[in-house]
């Protein structure tokens, strides 16, 4: 037997959109009283933003629609951070405003893309514009933008950076390449500068296999000798500099414990300074996989 432990009956999240300034009916407009009249109302703009929010193809999933505060999984987390968020979102409108997110880092498991979905949730429900990818799928909807057809690169980009609130689960389960690395920092700086709020959730990097890195540095340097005596020593130089920046980031990873500096190797330190700066400190999500834990449970 197992246990779904995301599934719960709908709730008023799952209902129309209503007007949350209360003015109009909900369709952005205000009916004069000899009705041959209207004008727009406060949540028009809104409005006009969830559309192009939903032009993205993107929103939560349905697994998460009935997360609350007050029922599994999210009542189990640490009562600290499940508490900070629920502060956040009685606040979403002036965060969202200010340009203020959160961070979630921890164990496969924990928690959190259930809060960061509940978070997204809430915004909707305020009538805000929100855009949720995990990253890997985030980076192939990007790259089919250069296969010209559909949405350019360009349109992709205006409207990740436009939603009030865009979030990003899973930052750094991505393969590293340049050009990720590039892209990430791109979107994270452009909302940055502009103030848009980013709700993003990380995993505990994995450590590195034991043994020296002086083996694969000693290869590098190799590489380098070789490539003086190659045809294709140009080549073979570019890969000797990409050998040389791996082993940067698995000497930060297998030498630092402090948690910033290990997301810097996986994610690049531009990208998370900037991360820092709109959602403050990552929040430590610890404890064991609950999938499994609860999973277990039911099997017993």
């Amino acid at each position: 037997m197992t246990v779904d432990w995301f599934r719960h009956p709908r709730t008023r999240d799952d209902e129309p959109e209503r007007c949350p300034f209360g003015r109009c009916d909900g369709s952005g407009w205000i009916l004069a009283d000899d009705s041959h009249d209207a004008r727009p109302c406060e949540c028009r703009e809104r409005l006009i933003a969830r559309s192009a929010a939903r032009a993205l193809g993107t929103t939560v999933p349905r697994r998460f629609r009935g997360l609350d505060f007050h029922r599994r999984p999210i009542a189990d987390l640490d009562p600290t951070i499940v508490e900070y968020v629920r502060e956040y979102c009685e606040r979403i409108d002036e965060n969202l405003d200010e340009g203020r997110g959160l961070w979630f880092h921890g164990d496969v498991g924990t928690g959190k893309t259930s809060l960061a979905m509940l978070v997204a949730m809430k915004a909707e429900r305020a009538g805000r514009s929100v855009a949720v990818y995990s990253v890997p799928q985030l980076l192939a909807r990007i790259r089919q933008t250069f296969d010209g057809a559909g949405t350019t690169y360009l349109e992709l980009f205006r409207r990740l950076c436009e939603v009030d609130l865009l979030v990003l689960d899973d930052l750094g389960a991505e393969r590293q390449t340049e050009w990720v690395l590039e892209q990430l920092y791109s979107l994270v700086n452009e909302r940055w500068q502009n103030q848009r709020a980013i709700v993003v959730t990380t995993n505990q990097p994995d450590r590195p296999p034991d043994g020296p890195l002086e083996d694969l540095r000693a290869a590098v340097a190799a590489v380098r000798e070789n490539a003086r005596d190659a045809l294709a020593g140009d080549a073979l130089l570019e890969a000797a500099e990409r050998l040389e920046r791996l082993c940067e980031r698995l000497e930060a990873l297998d030498l630092a414990d402090d948690m910033l500096t290990r997301l810097r190797a996986q994610v690049g330190r531009r990208t998370v300074s900037r991360l820092v700066e709109i959602c403050g400190d990552p929040l430590p999500m610890q404890g064991p996989d609950m999938r499994i834990r609860l999973v277990a449970s039911a099997d017993s």
